[in-house]
């Protein structure tokens, strides 16, 4: 039984091994497909650079705030002027959260806090950890002994490339409200607290929170709003798109506009989003091959024969559907990703 254990173990690594080799190939002809691109071609994909590498190296240069402070206008629906960049956890990042995610906190030209955060990989806790990002803001940015009407707006906005909870929008907006129990009213703030604050409701005191989950995004897009979540999902901007900011990172965001030295690390970067990927999927689905392998050490050798073939289908198809996943991630397009796991388009969409 190890050895048939063994067995579906290494054939599993040979189709990880072989879905990865199709990952790089596609990624070294991402600069000649670029450069072979005529002049009135439509653009592809490939031609802009992830908005967490930007964020990573190119945003946080002042000359390119126009990029961000676009974005966070169209998101809050209220002008955005980033007045500079604060310490952000991003510079005391692991290993394994230099590639899973990327953060920056700006100021804004209110003196408001906010935390824009790009998040790769799955995490089942994530609704805490923003949270606890909001928590420690509040309580960073007061000094001892101040009073509590010092106490900073925060604003926590997060892009992620998984499946967050369980919802059918893109974009979601939680802020705090307090509404009566027994007549359903909502708290308000007095006129007095309404002058001092600056503010019109209690909800404007609390950190508020913007979730965009760019993958579930496929369709046209009709509003700024959407243009920006397209860019996000796909890496495109499509020259009709006119969202605040997405002009300054169609200029500012190409890949032909870097050097080779920062293409090599770029591509790097995408590699090692999916090596990543793969690793946490490793683990799992050795886990999940030595418990069948305990498991059908215990049954009859008929279970053996049904089980291991049942676990090694089961585990083809999971690694494919994974892999798919995670180059869809990095924008890879469609008929490329079918063609490395073999997965239809239709299933591909369906992820």
């Amino acid at each position: 039984m190890v050895g048939e254990a063994a067995f579906g173990l290494n054939h599993g690594h040979n189709i990880r091994r072989d879905i990865l080799l199709g990952i790089k190939h596609f990624l070294l002809t991402f600069v000649s497909m670029k450069q072979d691109n005529k002049k009135g071609d439509e653009l592809m994909p490939s031609n802009y650079i992830r908005f967490d590498w930007a964020m990573k190296r190119l945003l946080r240069n002042k000359a390119n705030f126009a990029v961000l402070e676009g974005l966070l206008t169209t998101l809050l629906n209220e002008k955005i002027v980033i007045q500079k960049l604060l310490e952000s956890e991003s510079n005391q990042e692991d290993e394994f959260d230099k590639y899973n995610r990327v953060d920056m906190l700006a100021e804004n030209s209110k003196g408001e806090l906010i935390l824009i955060e790009v998040q790769n990989n799955n995490e089942y806790a994530y609704f805490q950890r923003m949270l606890f990002g909001t928590s420690k803001l509040v309580t960073e940015y007061i000094n001892r002994g101040e009073g509590y009407d010092k106490v900073r707006k925060v604003y926590s906005v997060n892009i992620v490339y998984f499946s967050l909870g369980s919802g059918k929008d893109t974009v979601y907006h939680g802020k705090t409200e307090f509404r009566g129990i027994h007549q359903g009213d909502m708290l308000e703030l007095t006129p007095f607290q309404k002058q001092t604050f600056k503010v019109d409701t209690v909800s404007q005191l609390y950190p508020e929170y913007y979730i965009l989950k760019v993958n579930d995004f496929n369709q046209v897009a009709k509003s700024p709003l959407e243009e920006w979540i397209y860019y996000l999902n796909t890496g495109d901007i499509p020259d009709s798109a006119t969202a605040p900011g997405l002009t300054e990172a169609r200029e500012r965001l190409k890949l032909d506009k870097m050097t080779k030295a920062e293409l090599d690390a770029y591509y790097r970067h995408l590699d090692n989003i999916v090596i990543l990927k793969d690793n946490i999927f490793t683990e799992r689905a050795e886990g999940r091959a030595e418990g069948r392998a305990e498991g059908h050490a215990e049954g009859r050798v008929e279970g053996h024969a049904e089980g291991r073939v049942e676990g090694i289908n089961e585990g083809r198809l999971e690694e494919k559907r994974e892999a798919a996943s995670n180059m869809k991630t990095l924008n890879i397009p469609l008929d490329v990703i079918s063609q490395v796991t073999g997965l239809s388009i239709e299933e591909i969409k369906a992820l």
